[in-house]
Formats: structure tokens, C-alpha cells, sequence
């Protein structure tokens, strides 16, 4: 199969030949380091590369002195994995970087993996501002799977899009992977980026964000459940957010002249953790539990951002007596799609969705279902399957 959407890989050797830097970002075994070599592989054959994984004592060693490391490899691509695990790293890129920019030179020099934006967008936005492009890879999405497996893509929503998860020999092993991925991130990597939460702790929030997949976010209720104050459920949040596991999607912020819902929609990113989290092995179990609206509508989401353009602005509508829209894109042209997400094959469309399209007037009008077919609806509503509306997103990337 394609490994990597390639979009990605010509858009990060676009930016490697306009910037000095790129920082691709995604969580932990989502394929950032197989990405970074087979990109690499592609580079010029001339420019000689290194890759250090900075989790690697041998290789952190070598970074005793940078400075004098990076000017001994002056001429190679450096790739450095878990950069945000050397804090003062960046401060001396930025050193470099300048004195080769005044050379005349300075394009293309650093690749830099992180598995945390917590640490990294805080440390490179003082460090690197106008140096360093930001590259997100998700998991595998539609889009990159083999045309027969994107027509009936259920193993991928099941399992989720990390590659090792999607790729198992059966539904138990793929479940199996994911327990132990979240225990590996709740044992091990929080715990080494600072945070003193306890693990039990933050696995029952997690979950607790999984039982209420595309929810409002009560923050509230979660913090009477845990016994902890509200201040803290928003720092557990904000981490599992940074760490890309989480997202937030923020209500409609435009002006309007109705009483709009102001709490975010709250979505644990990858489907296939939240069917770990919740002990859902197989599609039967999925489709019989309470979470499998939810978890289909988050599952849409995160496949149509990852080909949405780069400035895409993500949201939700809804107002206090049920006008509602799942997802709007404000996208960099200047266009809005308001988008219905459905998981019946048969798909209509409430009264609610149009009122709110009558409040934001949106210059397209969606519904995306299980259905394989294009075809129009009542008040200029178009019904797309996935796959479509995804390529419709990744042709804006040309435009």
C-alpha cells in the first residue's frame, strides 16, 4: 500500500527547499521517522544525510556540542528525531540557521520529528519564527489505502489509522497493539515530558473522552467523576491535545444573531483508540455499542482535516434551540462548507442543518454518509461519499 499520502511528501520537499528548517509532527508509531528516511531516500543523491534519533543516548551524546557538530556536518541534511527532548537545541539552530542565511545559503538543512507539540510549537515559535515549517501527519486516512480497501474501509475505522494497528494480522491482534500503545504513552512518554499525573488517572479521563466521543465537552461532570477540580481536567485536556490525541473542536466564532452553544466538541483523534479504550475488539461490538455514532462522526472529521489545505479553519454550529452543523470548513480561499455527517447508507437531512445553513450561508452545502454514490438532496444539499470529498479537499491544495 502507499505508505504516506503524497501530498505530504511534495509538500514537505517544497518546504525543505524554502525553508531551513521543517518539523513534522504526529504521535508516537504514526510513521514520522519512516516518512523522514523515505523522504530522504528521494532528496538529491549528492546531499549527503544523517538521522539521530535523540532518544538514543549514543546519538544525544554526539549532541554534546552542537555547535560544533552541526558545523562538522555544514553540508548534510540532518534529520533529528524527538527533537523536543533536547529543550536548548532550538536557540542554537537559530544561530546557525542565521549565519548560513547571511552565506547565502541555509535552505533545506534541518528535518526535525517530534511526537509533542506541548514542547516543540512553544520552544521553535520563540526560537525558529520564519525559519521552520510545520508538516502534521496523521494517521492513515481513506484516501491512502489500495482502491478495494477505500471502497469498504470498516477495518480502518475499526482499527484506526496508526500503521502497526491498521496492518495486524486480525482484529485481536490490531486491539492488542492499541492497549499497549496506551499504556506505553501513560507509563513512559508522559511521564518523560514533565507532567506528574498519575497513569490510573489519566486512563480513566481518556476513557471517560472516549464514552463521550463528539460530545459537548462537561467539563464539570468530568471533574466530579475524577474527583478533581475543574483547572484540572482543563491542564489532563490540554496535554492530551498537545500530544495529538485529542482534539478540540471549537464552536462557529463568527458573529451571528443567534444564541450559540460556546463549550467545544471533544474527540479522542484516532478511532482506533477510542475502540481500545473502550475494550471494542470487533465491528460487531462497535456497532452495537452507544459510542458508534460518535466514534464515526470523529473518524470523518479526521479524515476529511487531513486533506483539508494548509490555514483550513475547523468548527462546529450549533445554537440553543437545535440549529446544527457537524463540521464547517472556513477555508484560505475564502470559502465555507457546512457538512452533515451521517452513518446510514440512506442519509436524510434535519431541519436543523438547514436552519443553520440559512444562519451561516455556506457557499456548499454537504452531506457525507456510508453511501458510495454522489448525488444531489432537497435545498442544495450534495451527498458525497468520503473518498470524494476528500479528493474535492486535496484538488483546493493545487488550486
Amino acid at each position: 500500500m502507499n505508505a504516506f499520502p503524497r501530498q505530504i511528501a511534495n509538500g514537505l520537499q517544497q518546504y525543505l527547499q524554502e525553508f531551513p528548517a521543517v518539523a513534522i509532527l504526529g504521535p508516537r508509531q504514526v510513521g514520522k521517522t519512516t516518512l523522514a528516511l523515505e523522504l530522504v531516500q528521494r532528496t538529491d543523491p549528492g546531499t549527503p544525510t544523517l538521522y539521530l534519533d535523540l532518544e538514543s543516548p549514543s546519538d544525544l551524546a554526539r549532541l554534546s556540542d552542537p555547535e560544533v557538530f552541526f558545523a562538522a556536518h555544514a553540508d548534510h541534511l540532518l534529520v533529528l528525531d524527538e527533537v523536543q527532548r533536547v529543550p536548548g537545541l532550538f536557540m542554537v539552530l537559530r544561530g546557525i540557521i542565521d549565519r548560513q542565511r547571511r552565506a547565502g545559503a541555509g535552505h533545506g538543512r534541518f528535518l526535525l520529528l517530534g511526537s509533542a507539540s506541548i514542547d516543540l510549537l512553544a520552544q521553535s515559535a520563540e526560537s525558529l519564527a520564519g525559519r521552520l515549517a510545520y508538516v502534521e501527519l496523521a494517521p492513515f486516512v481513506v484516501t491512502e489505502l489500495p482502491t478495494e480497501q477505500a471502497a469498504t474501509p470498516g477495518a480502518l475505522w475499526l482499527r484506526g489509522g496508526f500503521p502497526q494497528s491498521y496492518l495486524a494480522r486480525s482484529d485481536a491482534a490490531s486491539l492488542r497493539w492499541r492497549q499497549q500503545f496506551i499504556t506505553t504513552y501513560l507509563e513512559r512518554d508522559i511521564p518523560q515530558l514533565g507532567p506528574r499525573i498519575p497513569a490510573l488517572t489519566l486512563r480513566r479521563f481518556w476513557t471517560m473522552l472516549a464514552h463521550e466521543q463528539a460530545q459537548m465537552l462537561n467539563a464539570a461532570r468530568l471533574a466530579a467523576s475524577l474527583a478533581v477540580s475543574g483547572q484540572t481536567i482543563a491542564r489532563y485536556l490540554d496535554l492530551l491535545c498537545d500530544l495529538l490525541l485529542v482534539r478540540q473542536l471549537p464552536p462557529w466564532a463568527r458573529q451571528s444573531s443567534k444564541r450559540l452553544v460556546k463549550a467545544p466538541k471533544v474527540y479522542v483523534r484516532d478511532s482506533g483508540l477510542v475502540h481500545a479504550l473502550l475494550g471494542l475488539e470487533t465491528a460487531d461490538a462497535l456497532l452495537s455499542h452507544p459510542v458508534v455514532g460518535g466514534s464515526w462522526e470523529g473518524w470523518i472529521i479526521e479524515n476529511l482535516l487531513a486533506c483539508a489545505p494548509l490555514g483550513t479553519e475547523a468548527s462546529y454550529y450549533r445554537t440553543a434551540v437545535g440549529a446544527e452543523i457537524d463540521l464547517v470548513l472556513e477555508l484560505p480561499g475564502g470559502g465555507v462548507w457546512a457538512l452533515e455527517i451521517k452513518r446510514s447508507s440512506a442519509p436524510s437531512v434535519s431541519k436543523g442543518f438547514h436552519l443553520a445553513c440559512d444562519d451561516i450561508q455556506p457557499s456548499r452545502r454537504l452531506v457525507v454518509s456510508s453511501a458510495n454514490a454522489r448525488f444531489p438532496m432537497a435545498g442544495g444539499i450534495e451527498h458525497l461519499p468520503l473518498v470524494e470529498l476528500m479528493q474535492d479537499l486535496l484538488a483546493l491544495h493545487a488550486a
